[in-house]
């Protein structure tokens, strides 16, 4: 699959507003019959577009109520001891996302846990004895003005 089209785009959008469509109503949504819709939900999915169907829980109703911001400084940005570090953050079920940044710092991690007792004893815990680090910088969201997994798709139509 090397491009996307109307319909493929159509059915992007669908499936980020409700992954749980069946491909019935998803044909219907997008103006394809069923055995096409199918057919291109399974290309987009093969061609790595479509990478998975997730639950959202709110994390609030299962007790995570503080969401962190930590900037982690590396001692050393290179080769084994970043790997090392990487593979240490990515066990760890607290960190809901790791990016890589510019600017100060190697690293920035969301990190969950129930209250802010719970996320100290994790940060001086775990992650002040990650390999490789020297330093935690820490943020705390103090109210979620948008949380969303979707993806703006504008720009693709504008390609097609």
């Amino acid at each position: 699959m090397e491009s996307i089209d109307k319909f493929d785009l159509a059915i992007l959008q669908e499936l980020q507003a409700d992954g749980r469509l069946t491909n019935a109503e998803l044909a219907q949504r997008v103006g394809l019959s069923a055995a096409p819709c199918w057919r291109r939900v399974r290309a987009l999915e093969e061609a790595g577009f479509i990478r998975g169907y997730h639950a959202e829980i709110d994390r609030h109703l299962i007790g995570l109520g503080v969401l962190a911001f930590v900037r982690i400084d590396a001692e050393r940005v290179q080769g084994d001891a970043t790997r090392k570090l990487e593979e240490a953050i990515r066990k760890m079920p607290e960190v809901v996302s790791c990016h890589y940044i510019s600017g100060t710092g190697t690293f920035e991690l969301q990190v969950v846990a129930q209250d802010l007792d719970t996320f100290s004893t994790f940060a001086r815990q775990q992650l002040m004895n990650l390999p490789n680090v020297k330093d935690l910088h820490t943020s705390f969201s103090l109210g979620e003005v948008k949380a969303s997994h979707a993806l703006p798709l504008g720009h693709l139509s504008a390609s097609s």
